[in-house]
């Protein structure tokens, strides 16, 4: 839709009107793996809150992250279809159906192919 309907050279924030603390979202993370992974899947036994771990607030550190996107819906029309908690499901479940890609880039052998493509570069 920016493409199409947005003034050149102009920028456009795109949000979702979901203002939630960083606390907020991981906890809607983790009840949300709870819920989807089965009875039984010994991931879900390791998932729980005890995996926060509060640090001390370095300077700049923000509690929450906002976009402010009134200008794009205004503007162009453009509202996002899929809700937070949806969209959190959403993401986990292509996590979940994806576990393959998952590994490979958590493996370690994704930072190794990028250092060797551009080392000394």
């Amino acid at each position: 839709m920016v493409q199409e309907q947005g003034k050149l050279f102009e920028t456009y924030n795109i949000g979702g009107h979901n203002e939630k603390q960083n606390i907020e979202i991981i906890n809607i993370i983790i009840d949300t793996l709870q819920e989807m992974l089965p009875e039984g899947d010994p991931r879900k036994e390791l998932v729980s809150k005890d995996l926060i771990t509060y640090v001390e607030d370095r300077k700049g550190h923000d509690r929450r992250y906002a976009i402010a996107p009134d200008k794009i819906k205004a503007e162009i029309g453009w509202f996002p279809e899929t809700m937070f908690a949806e969209g959190i499901r959403k993401t986990i479940a292509w996590f979940f159906e994806h576990e393959d890609w998952m590994k490979n880039v958590t493996s370690g052998d994704y930072q190794k192919y990028y250092e060797d493509m551009y080392a000394g570069k």
